[in-house]
């Protein structure tokens, strides 16, 4: 059941008409059955019925009606976000080596009992609502992360971008697309802007000291197209439930201006002096 008083609907797709009806009697009593006797019938169904559709797709692999399950699984996997768990007695390598990439909810083998089969709808439902909250999570966290005001990078335990918000590109100069995967140093290159003076490695930092304010009085991000911006550094490390280390955050925001008025009230400073 999906929701209290919603009954789950199921979507089954069998060329096969006893395999339909062994299905429905082992479900009905508790799910909402939808019979299809083949793949683009089941792609038919789909298609009528976008505003409410199936919970699930039970779907057997070796259809034969010129487009086996592993094909409408791909298209369905393309044009809707439904789990889908194959039913089959046999397949050869390629066959299964196809039905991985459509990356299916789970695998029920012929013969089944009816109580493997409830055990694996159910198992599937739950996954699907597990990926789905994990999907919802991430969206409201890159919302946050991208509506914070400062300029963030994300990495992974390996140092290597994950993440980085439209403040962070605008001020480095790389493009999400471009600094994803690449590693943290060269998208976000520091230097001390005093001679000699060397800054330092953020990644570093966090794993010596964990979360750090500041990389020094007088360092520089140095963009992509090489202009120096003087820079204040927050890092972090990110860590789960455990305290694994799964990575470093990254805040950073341009203090040209403070840096120009420290300057200006240095310089008043030094001609009372005089």
């Amino acid at each position: 059941m999906t929701d209290e008083g919603i009954r789950t609907k199921i979507l089954v797709v069998d060329d096969e008409p006893d395999n339909v009806e062994l299905l429905t009697a082992y479900l009905l009593n508790d799910y909402d059955i939808i019979p299809a006797y083949s793949g683009s019938e089941a792609l038919d169904i789909l298609k009528s019925c976008e505003d409410d559709l199936p919970d699930l797709i039970l779907m057997d692999i070796m259809l034969k009606d010129g487009m086996d399950g592993v094909e409408a699984a791909h298209f369905i996997k393309i044009n809707y976000d439904i789990p889908l768990v194959y039913i089959t007695a046999y397949a050869d390598d390629n066959i299964m080596r196809r039905a991985k990439l459509t990356e299916p909810f789970g695998y029920i083998l012929k013969p089944f009992e009816e109580s493997e089969l409830r055990t694996n709808i159910e198992i599937a439902l739950y996954k699907y609502e597990m990926e789905r909250r994990l999907k919802e999570s991430k969206k409201w966290l890159t919302a946050v992360l991208n509506s914070i005001g400062d300029a963030v990078i994300a990495t992974d335990e390996e140092g290597l971008v994950k993440f980085i918000n439209p403040f962070a590109e605008a001020l480095t100069g790389w493009d999400q697309d471009e600094a994803i995967g690449l590693p943290l140093s060269e998208v976000f290159v520091v230097e001390n802007e005093v001679p000699g003076e060397k800054a330092d490695d953020p990644i570093q930092k966090v794993m010596k000291e964990g979360m750090f304010y500041g990389l020094g009085s007088h360092t520089v991000l140095v963009t992509k197209s090489k202009t120096q911006i003087p820079v204040d550094v927050i890092g972090s490390p990110i860590r789960n439930e455990a305290g694994k280390l799964l990575g470093t955050l990254v805040l950073f925001y341009d203090i040209s201006e403070r840096k120009r008025v420290e300057n200006m009230i240095y310089y008043q400073n030094s001609q009372k002096d005089m």
